[in-house]
């Protein structure tokens, strides 16, 4: 821990500890070279959402508390338990702001697309990336500042769009490299179906009184439909035994199934009807969905989503349908690690070794010339004022960066006007006659070299 001096009642000097601060619990720092993998992944996003036409948007991370209440459900976990929420003081009359983290994004996004009218040409695809927030317990996979990949269909009502955005999910697992993944879907119906349903399920579980927790017998009445999601395993039979809703589905809403079942089908994406699938959040109808994985325990949803047809309404904008998913970021980048899956790790394609500190502005002035013709160089630095590092020190972590040239800046070569290049990763990179003088005046003309794929 670090000291400060202070002086006592004598005027004497005494150390004094100075506490190290630590990141809060249940959200984590993000560092190299662990961030070279989320980079990774939300390129490969950006490429694949820009090849089926979804674009981008960003929502503030703070929101009025309302917005979630509305959107989610007040009687879900989410808004109950495990939402950051606090009052700001209004610059108004000294009334207060009830605000919240956002603890998901489609409220946002919805929000965003109502307020300033987005869907009055037409329907809208959009993506995005971000931080949530959740105060839960921390676990594998499961943290208070998580972070989410978001797709929304806004505006479109037909099962094709469904099976599109399942379509996209399952085309990111494969660029990727993922494959062990199961698809789970289920329809929830509209809400007068639900309301049937929903009767005849209440009156099950009154039945069954003694078999429900305490966490089922407090939903019982406010929410029956989020009992069948249960982990617990006691609860299994009763659950097991309890009404379907797709038998309480009418004719359009199963039409609208099986138009999204056909579509997958024919494009060989495999599926499992679970009728216990109902997501957490109150907005859903017809089509609910899950991207769930055994490899990383109890945590294995990757990938859910579904239709909320009447949520941009509840929010005060036109009724228009819409439906959307969103990936879990640490669980889909943990699955890539316990698969194996190879992750690109970002290296410089040059190094520059500087024997002497006085040929510092040389040395920059080439370097940013590579870097304007699209080079990835890192330069030495010295880590004390004594000087740049010895020659065998510099070359030690030349080779550690993982480039594939070493530019060196001795002085012999600056007096003649070049510099030295010398190949670290191919087969001749031990041997002198590999080494090669090249024109510091011309960068352009010998740039391609240090990497080929360079446009200059």
């Amino acid at each position: 821990m670090p000291e400060k001096m202070t002086a006592d009642r004598a005027g004497k000097s005494a150390p004094v500890k100075i506490e190290k601060l630590a990141a809060v619990k249940g959200m984590n720092d993000i560092l190299p070279p662990d961030s070279a993998r989320w980079e990774w992944l939300e390129d490969k996003v950006r490429g694949l959402m820009g090849r089926y036409a979804y674009r981008n948007i960003r929502t503030p991370i703070l929101e009025h508390t309302q917005l979630f209440v509305r959107g989610i459900g007040e009687v879900t976990d989410i808004v109950e338990k495990e939402m950051y929420s606090f009052e700001d003081r209004s610059d108004k009359h000294g009334d207060h702001d009830h605000l919240t983290m956002r603890p998901e994004n489609t409220a946002s996004v919805v929000r965003a697309v109502t307020e300033h009218n987005l869907l009055y040409d037409g329907g809208k695809r959009l993506y995005y990336m971000g931080p949530m927030f959740r105060r839960e317990r921390p676990q594998r996979g499961r943290y208070r500042q998580f972070h989410q990949i978001g797709a929304e269909a806004l505006g479109f009502a037909g099962p094709e769009v469904d099976a599109e955005l399942i379509l996209l999910a399952a085309a990111l697992w494969k660029e990727l490299g993922l494959t062990d993944w199961r698809l789970e879907i289920n329809s929830l119906g509209q809400p007068e179906e639900r309301a049937q349903h929903r009767a005849q399920l209440i009156a099950h579980f009154e039945q069954h009184a003694d078999a429900l927790d305490e966490e089922a017998r407090r939903r019982l009445h406010s929410n029956p439909l989020r009992i069948l999601d249960t982990k617990n395993p006691a609860m299994k039979a009763v659950v097991e035994s309890a009404p379907r809703l797709i038998d309480f589905l009418g004719s359009q809403s199963l039409a609208h199934f099986e138009g999204l079942k056909a579509i997958l089908d024919a494009n060989s994406i495999p599926w499992t009807l679970n009728h216990r699938l109902v997501r957490g959040l109150d907005y859903y109808n017809l089509t609910v969905f899950e991207f769930v994985t055994d490899r990383l325990g109890a945590q294995g949803t990757i990938c859910a989503g579904g239709r909320y047809d009447y949520l941009i309404e509840q929010m005060g904008g036109k009724p228009a349908p819409a439906v959307g998913w969103a990936l879990g970021v640490e669980r889909v980048l943990e699955l890539i690690k316990e698969q194996g899956a190879l992750v690109e790790h970002p290296v410089p394609d040059a190094y520059a070794v500087i024997p002497e500190a006085s040929a510092l502005p040389v040395v920059l002035q080439t370097l940013q010339a590579l870097r304007a013709a699209g080079i990835s160089v890192q330069m030495h630095a010295s880590a004390t004022p004594e000087g740049m590092g010895s020659m065998k020190s510099q070359f030690k972590r030349a080779d550690g960066s993982g480039a594939r040239f070493a530019l060196i800046f001795g002085a012999d070569e600056l007096a003649e006007g070049r510099v030295a290049v010398k190949p670290l990763r191919s087969e001749k990179a031990g041997s002198a006659q590999a080494q090669t003088l090249q024109p510091l005046n011309d960068v352009a003309a010998w740039a391609h070299m240090l990497c080929p794929d360079t446009a200059v």
